[in-house]
């Protein structure tokens, strides 16, 4: 047998690391919002209690480092989600509100454009309106996250390699894409792509590119759909869409923990984890089939400094947030008009409500749908004990998590910033 020389087998052995641990297809997931506490508190809330330990979750199984999160020295310590999606997306630091744009305004490539030129497939799934800060950040250029129909359109405007920037865009946006000065979908439609607006449609799409728009702006609260879910569909569906053989590069973003997280509201902040939870579920199981596929999930910052306990009680209580059949937005504008607004609460929470809570509901105007609205979550925050520091966003790192190839490359701490530099250097060696 004849035997290699060291170092000639030492670059052997490197180099079919390095090729196994190139991915074919990238998706990017981003938790918007979504802190440590955020991740901890899903953990109890998805427990079922029937053992004595408390089972992980897939955020557990997938942890593999953290993250700092703070923007340009000129936006300080805390970053807003155009800043921290540029940060994920480009590898830059740049100004709060800045969408792929540095602090020049000057626009930076993007890890979605990186994809783009190297003839992938790309597009985005998110639960917010598809030209917000997240999704635009990966797909547009815009010195402001504020200018909406600007960033809507140059999804149609701008081409990357003389192509529109997404083949697949799912999300919400009506009022943007479809407004009386311009009909981008129709635009869309002219081009080839298929239009849906119903998520009954997706599963009868045939092959090729798409844009489907659910809400006027942001989707509903997943406590307002069928089984308390939409990202999941979402995903699958951009999934089979994107498939081919080159590869793709597909964002996706469980946006609305974030809104939750502003609203301080911990039923909808639970939901919306359990929405994003069902989703890397379903992509555990696709890497497991499809071990050329990277999936990294980050956060872009922690919102509403939640914390799992408060006033000072050694308690967290999840049980309450379990059985709500509407979200409490719906409640409250439900109760406006209910002749038995406090029995339309119990039905709706899943809980007999005490002395104690209905006082607490009728101390407002029972027809101010959002006075109502802020009592209820007093309410949920009282029964579980859940407690909130801030209505925005707070400068905690946050985890990351990595599955499939290359999933290596993400252990450890490390800034934003490196997570794409990481991805643009690995689809670079394609």
């Amino acid at each position: 047998m004849k035997w290699l020389p060291a170092v000639t087998l030492l670059l052997f052995v490197s180099a079919a690391q390095a090729n196994q641990e190139k991915p074919k297809n990238v998706i990017m997931v981003v938790g918007d919002g979504m802190g440590p506490a955020y991740t901890t508190a899903y953990r109890y809330f998805a427990d079922k209690k029937t053992s004595p330990e408390i089972e992980s979750t897939v955020f557990d199984r997938h942890l593999v480092g953290m993250a700092s999160t703070y923007p340009a020295r000129v936006s300080g310590y805390v970053t807003d989600s155009a800043a921290g999606a540029t940060a994920l997306s480009a590898g830059v630091k740049s100004y709060n509100g800045a969408i792929a744009v540095d602090e020049n305004k000057q626009s930076v490539k993007t890890v979605l454009e990186q994809a783009r030129i190297n003839g992938l497939k790309t597009g985005v799934a998110v639960t917010s309106q598809i030209n917000h800060a997240t999704p635009a950040a990966f797909s547009a250029h815009n010195e402001s996250r504020r200018n909406y129909n600007a960033i809507a359109d140059s999804y149609f405007d701008d081409k990357v390699n003389d192509q529109f920037a997404l083949d697949v865009m799912l999300g919400g946006g009506w009022k943007y894409f479809i407004r009386d000065d311009r009909n981008i979908v129709d635009e869309f439609k002219a081009a080839g792509y298929q239009y849906v607006d119903d998520l009954a449609q997706l599963s009868k799409l045939k092959p090729g590119p798409v844009i489907g728009l659910f809400g006027d702006e942001g989707m509903p609260w997943a406590l307002d759909m069928p089984g308390k879910q939409r990202l999941p569909v979402l995903v699958e569906t951009a999934v089979k869409q994107l498939t081919n053989d080159k590869g793709y590069f597909l964002l996706v973003e469980g946006s609305q923990v974030d809104w939750a997280g502003h609203a301080n509201d911990i039923a909808a902040a639970m939901t919306e984890m359990h929405d994003l939870a069902l989703t890397l579920e379903w992509l555990e199981q696709y890497v497991q089939e499809n071990p050329d596929t990277l999936v990294v999930v980050t956060a872009d910052h922690s919102t509403g400094g939640f914390s799992i306990a408060a006033n000072g009680d050694y308690q967290w209580d999840p049980e309450p947030l379990k059985n709500l059949t509407q979200s409490l937005t719906t409640l409250a504008k439900l109760m406006t008009s209910s002749d038995s607004p406090l029995t339309l609460a119990q039905t709706t929470l899943g809980f007999e409500l005490t002395e104690t809570e209905k006082s607490l509901l009728q101390s407002v105007d029972m027809n101010n749908q959002k006075a109502l609205y802020v009592q209820l979550k007093k309410l949920l925050d009282i029964r579980s004990n859940s407690g909130w520091t801030s209505s925005g966003h707070t400068a905690v790192d946050v985890q990351i998590f990595a599955m499939g190839a290359g999933k290596e490359r993400f252990v450890g701490h490390m800034d934003n910033t490196e997570i794409p530099k990481i991805i643009f250097e690995l689809m670079q060696s394609q």
